[in-house]
């Protein structure tokens, strides 16, 4: 394997499968995620498809949807500024059965009304922001809906090796993506910043010396 394909799988690939294994996503359900044309998205989209699960993932950009849909998503829903809720709803009436949020701060109380009553949102990223102001848990996470969330800092090192090989040997296998966007050298860490800042990637950006 290629140092480049190996060096985008570790952060997107185990963070996706921790923040899944976290939601206890099962073959059948569905599962909607926010910030889909992340590196994380991008690989939880794989994985799910994988272990026979319905998706949908947001973007703010219609020109990426292609790319969701390459990644094994099954229903894109163009984020315009609001929640999405509507076009969330026209796809499952009553709500997925998880949200993987990757937006984080700014949309996690309108994930929690968005999931189906008794479903689960895990807060894996945090693209918006790490706090979320005001936030009473009483009286914002509905009865009976979970809230939970992952940090790749868990499979970090050894804990994660197995997990790791793993993934390494169903992107061999061809049953994952690597989803790199673009590959930059070392000399041009500038323009990979701006390029990241400027929301133009759909997928991982690797740098190499």
């Amino acid at each position: 394997m290629a140092w480049d394909v190996l060096a985008a799988l570790p952060e997107t690939y185990l963070t996706a499968r921790g923040a899944l294994d976290a939601l206890g996503v099962e073959s059948g359900g569905r599962l909607l995620i926010r910030g889909g044309t992340s590196s994380v998205g991008m690989a939880a989209a794989s994985i799910a498809a994988g272990r026979g699960v319905e998706t949908a993932g947001t973007t703010r950009r219609p020109d990426k949807i292609d790319a969701l849909a390459a990644a094994g998503v099954d229903h894109v829903v163009v984020d315009d500024g609001g929640s999405g809720a509507a076009s969330v709803r026209a796809v499952w009436p009553e709500g997925p059965d998880y949200v993987l949020d990757l937006i984080g701060a700014s949309t996690a109380v309108d994930s929690l009304h968005l999931v189906r009553r008794g479903g689960a949102v895990c807060l894996a990223g945090t693209l918006s922001g790490w706090v979320i102001p005001d936030f009473e848990p009483i009286a914002l996470i509905p009865s009976g809906t979970t809230l939970t969330a992952f940090h790749s800092d868990n499979l970090k090192g050894s804990a994660g090796t197995a997990v790791l090989q793993q993934v390494v040997h169903e992107v061999e296998a061809g049953a994952y993506r690597p989803n790199i966007d673009r590959v930059f050298g070392l000399g041009d860490i500038v323009a990979a910043h701006r390029y990241m800042e400027n929301n133009k990637a759909t997928g991982k950006l690797v740098v190499v010396p």
